[in-house]
């Protein structure tokens, strides 16, 4: 591989005798004066050379190479392969302007107020290669004196002087094309924010005077352009609002049927979404003047909903309403409904580290407006069955999973005193309800029924933040046809029963989400989500003790404890579709009061395909804990309440939606308190020792963002085996893990 790599850039035999390759160009800027942010200045006339040379990597020119490679007769697959992902064509010193450079230079350097400049070119040449130097003079550049608003007639003058006095314009700053430009930006927001709905920034034009200074300084004005039309000095009001809340896309949008609620015409949609549910979202409003924002805060709280795939608002000027000082605005809202019903199914299969494995089943049916307020109704059915291959006493062990759950959301807030939705500015809350209900049969063993409710809200505070706040939520378990095996695994294991025993679990959740992920441009992304789990506070109020000296509600042992998770993610997008992803997992759980140890449900678990992939799901820990097949409990999932994590993957695109990944993973479980059934499993301060490592390579089919991943991951540190023994690299050992979606 290092020999192919070396050959690859040994390109100088492929170049045409009459020509040298072009190598790139460097600026030297002479100037009599100190040039403020000099190395800003380089840098954008950096960017202004041309043409752009081959790039290099690791000073090769791989790229170029496979060009090369794909003029021979017979270029063979891999180098068509790279050809297609890398390739670059030569850049030749013939197709260096010199004196077309020297110009741009000139003109960049005017546009930052050094008039004057001037520039200067020569290449240098080698035997196959060339480059350029370029050297520019720049003198001292013009600053501002003072900057004025030119005559105007009113009220338009009082408007736009309002806006100038903002300015970010000062006396003694240097001339700079850019910061007009943005000036004249900032300045049309600001009139569009008021009404001026015919306005754009093109009419403004500034001019400098330097006649009245000798010592480079000037005197800048803003006016308007003589042709700007009547109509655009005008400020608009909205006169009429038609809301269609249920607007097919290519259809006629008339209709007689008109219903007139708080001052807006709600057409042809009470059967589809009732207007008083659909009102507070829209926060445009009759007599109001013409604002973009209004506008940008309608169509965004609207999407919110749920229930509409397109939200378009379109503004129509009635010209009988124009006078020399107002114009009138007709607003249109077309609301186009997704398909009010949806059915989706989903496929898995696990594998666990106790040679459990088998399939599994989810289907979900949506109804997107229930009760013609935007209401989503989630009905969830599952099934998943695990057989346990292997001989003896542990074979033909098997596990059946049902489990339904019904899942009712409001975009509104449900709450005993109303709440004025204008206090939400950014989105309106939503309600969230559901309720669930599971069966667990494990053969041998017992049977297990689950139920669950909870009652909260979800609310975006802006464009990154959410708030997820569940005040009520309900957890009930009942174990039942325990069998004399699984009876004696309790008494061997006081941790396992005592975290069986407490059925009834009522607290509450809150969680809080910062997600700047949503900016999928930027080179920087953070994730960051913090959850608190609190149970049993305020039902132990109502407790009372029972014989064993535990308290209980309407005859139920209640768990007591707060749980505390922080993921924080952090993403590197340093080329097209090249990614370098980075997570931090810890979490914390601590019983208290009623409870000495987690709910079986709420303890941590470490491995599998969102996890640290080269260990099977729920396999991995606690601590240095090893299962070596005697214990009768190892069927039971390794659990623990406190865990911690790393993981960084880089992410690759191979071709069209198939992607690649290489990824190392680490991390583990402990228990708070020694537990003798699984020795080892105690936090201590040598955690950095027991972190279980793994590494592993990818691949991803991505369509649209549904991803479908494959990864293939091996342990290189096993916190299991003896001290001295954990490194060893398990590449003949692989995991396989298949999931939907990136881990992190």
């Amino acid at each position: 591989m290092a020999a192919l790599t070396l050959y690859s850039c040994a390109v100088e035999k492929y170049i045409p005798e009459d020509e040298k390759l072009y190598t790139g160009a460097e600026i030297e800027i002479k100037s009599d004066s100190i040039i403020e942010n000099e190395p800003q200045l380089k840098a954008v006339l950096q960017e202004a050379l041309r043409p752009k040379p081959n790039s290099k990597f690791l000073g090769m020119r791989p790229g170029l190479h496979y060009y090369y490679k794909m003029q021979q007769e017979k270029p063979g697959f891999l180098n068509r392969f790279f050809y297609k992902r890398i390739g670059e064509e030569p850049v030749y010193e013939s197709s260096v302007q010199p004196f077309e450079v020297e110009e741009i230079l000139i003109n960049r350097l005017e546009n930052r107020g050094f008039f004057y400049s001037t520039a200067t070119s020569e290449m240098i040449e080698e035997e196959k290669y060339a480059s350029a130097k370029y050297t520019v003079t720049v003198p001292s550049p013009y600053r501002i004196a003072s900057y004025q608003l030119d005559s105007l007639s009113e009220p338009f003058y009082s408007e736009i002087k309002e806006s100038v006095a903002n300015t970010k314009l000062k006396p003694g700053m240097r001339f700079d094309l850019s910061n007009l430009k943005l000036e004249r930006e900032r300045i049309d927001s600001e009139l569009k924010q008021k009404g001026y709905y015919n306005f754009n920034n093109g009419f403004l034009i500034f001019e400098a005077d330097t006649n009245q200074y000798d010592k480079k300084r000037f005197d800048l004005f803003l006016r308007l352009k003589n042709e700007t039309p009547a109509k655009s000095v005008v400020p608009y009001r909205i006169s009429k609002i038609n809301v269609y809340p249920n607007y097919n896309v290519g259809t006629d949008s008339l209709s007689n049927e008109v219903i007139r609620f708080n001052e807006k015409n709600y057409i042809n949609g009470e059967d589809f979404f009732k207007s008083k549910y659909l009102d507070p979202y829209i926060t445009l409003e009759e007599g109001q003047l013409y604002s973009p924002q209004n506008s940008k805060n309608t169509a965004r709280r609207l999407s919110t909903i749920g229930a509409y795939k397109f939200v378009n608002i379109q503004y129509k000027e009635i010209d009988t309403l124009l006078t020399d000082s107002l114009g009138a605005l007709e607003a249109n809202i077309f609301l186009s409904p997704l398909n009010k019903r949806a059915i989706r199914a989903e496929l898995q299969g696990v594998t666990k580290s106790n040679n459990f494995a088998g399939p599994g089943l989810a289907l979900t049916y949506t109804n997107r407006n229930l009760f013609k307020g935007g209401e989503i109704l989630n009905i969830t059915g599952r099934v998943s069955y695990e057989v346990q291959a292997g001989g003896g006493d542990s074979g033909g062990r098997s596990s059946l999973e049902l489990g339904l759950k019904n899942e009712l959301i409001f975009p509104r807030v449900i709450f005993p005193i109303k709440i004025n939705s204008d206090f939400f500015e950014y989105a309106i809350p939503k309600t969230k309800t559901s309720v669930g209900v599971d069966y667990l049969n494990r053969t041998k063993l017992y049977s297990l029924i689950s139920g669950t409710g909870q009652f909260g809200y979800l609310w975006q505070a802006n464009r990154y933040v959410t708030h997820e706040i569940i005040p009520i939520s309900i957890n009930y378990t009942k174990l039942s046809n325990t069998t004399p095996e699984f009876e004696q695994i309790l008494d061997d294991n006081e941790f396992l029963r005592r975290s069986f025993e407490q059925q009834f679990i009522s607290g509450l959740n809150y969680s809080f989400t910062y997600n700047g992920m949503v900016d999928a441009g930027k080179t920087h992304q953070f994730y960051l989500n913090a959850t608190l789990d609190v149970a049993g506070n305020s039902i132990s109020l109502f407790g009372k003790e029972n014989e064993e000296g535990t308290n209980e509600f309407l005859g139920l042992e209640y768990a007591q404890y707060a749980k505390g998770d922080v993921d924080v993610r952090y993403h590197f997008n340093f080329a097209k579709e090249q990614t370098i992803a980075t997570r931090l997992f810890a979490g914390y759980g601590l019983a208290y009061g009623n409870s000495d140890v987690l709910p079986y449900v709420k303890q941590y678990f470490a491995g599998g395909p969102y996890s640290v992939r080269a260990f099977r799901i729920r396999s991995l820990g606690p601590g240095t804990y090893t299962d070596d097949g005697t214990n009768q409990s190892s069927f039971f999932d390794q659990t623990g309440n406190i865990r911690l994590e790393a993981n960084v993957e880089y992410r690759f695109p191979i071709f069209s939606y198939l992607k690649g990944a290489v990824f190392a993973d680490a991390g583990n479980i402990w228990n708070s308190k020694e537990n003798e059934a699984l020795p080892g499993g105690k936090f201590t301060s040598n955690f950095l020792n027991e972190l279980g490592m793994g590494a592993g390579f990818g691949l991803r089919v991505d369509v649209q963002g549904f991803v479908i991943r494959f990864d293939l991951a091996a342990p290189f540190h096993d916190p299991s085996q003896e001290v001295g023994q954990r490194f060893d690299f398990r590449y003949d050992e692989p995991i396989f893990n298949f999931a939907i979606g990136y881990p992190f």
